[in-house]
């Protein structure tokens, strides 16, 4: 145990987090058992350890980080562990990467029903489905996702602002406001390219090369989220990644799944569910017409986000491709996302129709939000298209 809290307070202490992250405030802490889900290099690490250092600090042995990668879990269960460290006074137990431990689930459901004084915070991964695959947790668990940085966060590490986020609704109906109270501190056309190659993932702030860290990172996503938690065996891996490479370097667009299938030489249901787990680790969205969703086939299938477009095939992107891309990502953390009908790119939550548009539209439909991307301020129902990277 001794060993741990040494691990613990070197890792507090060396922790420094240059953008506190939204979700630090949406979370009800007074829970039992949470879950902090998200996809791999994000911040979940660093998520746990700013929680300890905000709200114990170094020392205080009440609140104890442990990895599931350390190899004394292969010989002790997580309720077990927990059970020594309450008795040692313990209040808060971060556990880092959860799914490493077999039986995980119900270690969990052992925890709280022994150990009613006992807090659990857990990270996970944006594969793992915590109520549907975890019964036993059904009721006990309150889940939440960390995401990537928005476009206002990278700002705000980037300038030195603090810029609060604004809801859909404030944007849409006050913009020319909100605008007017960012421009004076910064020009968010200087730093909305940066942001786009390579802004989403905090470990852009790494001395090392970003899109070999991210092409990395993706392998890991598919290496361990996918097969490892969805058990599915190594040999498949290799038509797991020629499916996203496939659906990478062709424009989004409504799959052709008999062709995937032949191309990666497997069944039709095959690849839908590979679609799936794709999607699941925040690999790639697939975009479905109002009312409809998986398991059929989706109308387009985007790059989770535009760091992901550049990682793996940045020599053939579309400015309308990257647009779009930057859009849905910003707007699927809260609401819903569907593919347009003509004249509009996406409808949102079944009834905003939006057109993203790098260049002015000469007839516009007053019916439809035009969010444009080479423009600072807007007009009307003219938004600039880097002001919903402020939503979150």
């Amino acid at each position: 145990m001794e060993a741990f809290f040494r691990t613990h307070a070197y890792l507090v202490e060396h922790t420094h987090v240059p953008v506190r992250r939204a979700l630090m405030d949406e979370i009800n802490w007074n829970d039992r058992l949470i879950g902090i889900k998200g996809t791999r290099g994000v911040g979940k690490t660093t998520f746990l350890l700013q929680y300890a250092k905000e709200r114990y600090g170094v020392e205080d042995r009440q609140c104890l980080y442990i990895n599931m990668n350390n190899f004394y879990f292969q010989g002790k269960g997580i309720a077990e562990f927990a059970g020594e460290f309450q008795a040692a006074g313990g209040k808060v137990l971060l556990i880092d990467q959860v799914f490493k431990q077999p039986d995980w689930s119900s270690e969990l459901r052992k925890c709280h029903d022994l150990y009613p004084g006992l807090k659990i915070i857990f990270t996970g991964s944006s594969v793992m489905r915590l109520k549907e695959e975890n019964p036993e947790l059904n009721g006990l668990v309150k889940s939440y996702n960390l995401r990537g940085f928005s476009f206002r966060e990278y700002l705000n590490l980037q300038t030195g602002n603090n810029f609060p986020s604004f809801a859909l609704n404030e944007i849409l109906q006050n913009h020319e406001h909100i605008v007017r109270s960012i421009l004076p501190k910064v020009s968010p056309m200087e730093h909305i390219q940066n942001y786009i190659h390579h802004g989403f993932y905090p470990f852009f702030l790494e001395k090392r090369n970003f899109s070999e860290n991210l092409l990395k990172t993706m392998n890991m996503m598919l290496e361990v989220d996918i097969l490892l938690i969805k058990q599915i065996e190594l040999k498949y891996l290799a038509r797991i990644k020629k499916l996203l490479y496939l659906l990478a370097v062709g424009r989004p667009a409504a799959p052709n799944v008999s062709q995937l299938a032949s191309a990666i030489h497997t069944s039709r249901a095959t690849v839908m569910n590979y679609l799936k787990y794709l999607e699941d680790a925040r690999l790639i969205n697939m975009i479905y017409p109002t009312g409809e969703a998986f398991p059929k086939k989706p109308a387009k299938i985007m790059m989770h986000n535009t760091n992901l477009m550049y990682a793996i095939y940045p020599n053939k992107l579309e400015r309308q491709d990257i647009l779009e891309t930057f859009f849905q990502n910003a707007l699927w953390k809260d609401h819903k996302v569907n593919h347009g009908d003509k004249g509009c790119s996406f409808i949102i939550d079944g009834r905003l129709k939006f057109r993203i548009s790098a260049d002015e539209v000469k007839k516009r439909n007053s019916e439809t939000i035009y969010a444009r991307h080479n423009i600072e301020k807007g007009r009307d129902n003219q938004i600039p298209l880097w002001l919903f990277g402020f939503l979150y």
